[in-house]
């Protein structure tokens, strides 16, 4: 189980650290152009924190348990991207983009399986 865990949250902080990555290094009309029409919805600002959130949630997910200092931000940093993958669900929701809510279902679902099983049955030792 502790493997399949870290497979999850390794694969989920690749992905995030990606997405986040390309969010932060581009610009609004640029990420609207490249198919993300959500963009809209948001100003640069925000576009932008939710970048920060992705990229410190990647973080959070392999760093602190690695170096063993304070691994219990690994399973908070799922939570968090359990928090931001509702909230894209909702985003995604109101403009009809279903095809983007399987998506977000799937990163969620992976996120909260980290969180569970962190939280659960394979706790880290502080």
């Amino acid at each position: 189980m502790n493997t399949i865990l870290w497979i999850v949250a390794i694969s989920l902080a690749v992905a995030f650290l990606a997405a986040g990555t390309m969010k932060l290094t581009t610009s609004k009309l640029a990420l609207a152009e490249k198919g993300m029409g959500w963009v809209e919805d948001f100003s640069p600002t925000t576009i932008k924190l939710i970048a920060a959130l992705e990229v410190l949630a990647a973080v959070g997910l392999v760093v602190p348990p690695l170096v063993g200092i304070a691994p219990v931000l690994a399973p908070l940093a799922a939570l968090g991207l359990v928090l931001v993958m509702a909230g894209a669900i909702v985003t995604h929701a109101r403009r009809k983009e279903t095809p983007m809510i399987v998506v977000n279902l799937v990163l969620l679902s992976l996120a909260a399986v980290v969180v569970w099983g962190r939280f659960g049955p394979e706790q880290f030792s502080a």
